[in-house]
């Protein structure tokens, strides 16, 4: 991948990231929190343009859960809502034991799938995620089990170390697929030439998807699109449309990428293209 593969106008996978474990209703009152709200959610992005929903699930209350009874209530909703997206589930989380991280894998049928952080990150004032290797490489062998797509999340510069670890500690199905993210914190600084350091560092072979967070979304999306990455948006990154407005849906930030990559000449891929790029029918 690169800027070739913008030359060569290969097809963009757009990720939809619906609802996130953090902020809620309080932050953006259209972010959807309940089973059939996310399964609308996802709907609508499908028609938008997206072939992966990423999806984290709440408690009535709001609150993030991890239960399996809970991400099977939200897959099933958005099967009743969409035509054929890919589902994608959240293993990440601060605080929840490692036997808890497990459970948004344990779904019937299970996810395509998964999320893998790969590192410790600090989380607001006095909560970190740990996210250690024994954790990764456990949550791991039960994707693979299950015929599951680990989906690498890289939030800086020593969690590509850790990728290199995980693959020689362990066999990953090609392609590898890694997200790169970007933004305040423990997170790799907001820069192009820190973007660019990123992409020029990932293991040969490697898909990247390219998330930036709040106003950075935009940005980051259309480098992914130019050097041949893959996008992720939604309301779990970004709350906001415009400097001062709120998003009126997923869908409204998923259209926007969607015609930003007609204007740069990158096809967007339908689920089935979407699936081969990332070998998910192999698995």
């Amino acid at each position: 991948m690169g800027y070739e593969a913008y030359l060569d106008a290969d097809p963009v996978i757009i990720t939809a990231a619906l609802t996130g474990g953090v902020h809620g209703k309080e932050a953006n009152p259209n972010l959807p929190e309940t089973p059939e709200e996310i399964g609308r959610a996802a709907g609508e992005v499908e028609a938008a343009g997206a072939s992966v929903v990423h999806l984290h699930a709440r408690k009535p209350n709001g609150e993030r859960s991890f239960q399996t009874e809970r991400f099977q209530e939200i897959d099933d909703a958005v099967r009743r809502h969409t035509d054929d997206i890919i589902i994608q589930h959240s293993t990440g989380g601060t605080g929840a034991p490692d036997d808890v991280r497990h459970q948004p894998l344990r779904t019937d049928p299970p996810p395509e799938m998964a999320s893998l952080d790969m590192g410790p990150l600090n989380r607001y004032d006095h909560l970190t995620s740990e996210n250690t290797r024994a954790l990764v490489d456990s949550l791991h062998a039960e994707m693979i089990d299950r015929g599951i797509k680990p989906e690498l999340e890289v939030f800086n510069d020593g969690h590509m170390n850790e990728v290199e670890g995980l693959l020689d500690r362990r066999d990953l199905a090609d392609p590898v697929y890694a997200t790169l993210i970007f933004g305040p914190g423990t997170l790799t600084p907001p820069t192009p030439g820190n973007f660019l350091n990123a992409i020029d560092n990932l293991p040969d072979g490697t898909l990247f998807n390219t998330l930036g967070f709040g106003r950075h979304q935009l940005p980051f999306a259309t480098m992914g699109l130019l050097f041949g990455g893959h996008v992720r948006v939604g309301l779990e990154d970004n709350v906001y449309y415009e400097r001062d407005g709120l998003a009126e849906s997923n869908a409204r930030l998923v259209e926007r990428v969607v015609r930003l990559a007609d204007e740069l000449g990158r096809p967007v891929a339908s689920t089935a293209e979407a699936r081969e790029i990332l070998g998910l029918e192999e698995l």
